[in-house]
């Protein structure tokens, strides 16, 4: 079974890659190793939770949103690579979430990212994780990850 087929058949679906808001590309494949660069949690164009987690959003919209931002990573990485089955395993993930002052569960949040990785991928998701708050990001988004993923070339 394809990664795209059981993503399917636990009822998560690869949403279509967005196009950059800005002056780069989605994804670079240097050797093995693809570097997609943040993904939002954008659906269809816009920002799907906005605002600060611990203000304005709970600690699991905050987990939702860090979910959808992962899967944006993966339509970026599709987009380069025709498709997920040439990943190997995600290697790395960055999460940057946009706190309220005083707000400390940013693991918590990116639990959201990590938790569908392995959810599509298995074993070959577990990876290496950084979670960082942040004072703010673009378009008031609540949440944004990078991932680092080994491909086949």
């Amino acid at each position: 079974m394809s990664y795209e087929e059981r993503a399917k058949s636990i009822g998560i679906t690869i949403p279509k890659a967005a196009t950059p808001v800005g002056s780069y590309v989605p994804s670079v494949q240097v050797g093995q190793l693809l570097f997609v660069a943040g993904q939002g949690s954008m659906r269809e164009g816009g920002p799907v939770f906005k605002g600060k987690v611990g203000q304005d959003l709970t600690v699991n919209d905050g987990y939702e949103a860090a979910k959808l931002a992962a899967l944006n990573c993966l339509a970026a990485a599709k987009s380069v690579l025709g498709t997920l089955d040439r990943v190997e395993r995600v290697v790395k993930v960055n999460g940057y979430v946009n706190s309220a002052p005083g707000f400390t569960d940013q693991a918590k949040v990116m639990n959201g990212a990590s938790d569908v990785l392995v959810k599509i991928f298995g074993e070959k998701g577990r990876h290496a994780r950084t979670s960082v708050g942040v004072s703010d990001l673009p378009l008031n988004i609540a949440v944004e990850v990078e991932v680092v993923l080994a491909c086949t070339p």
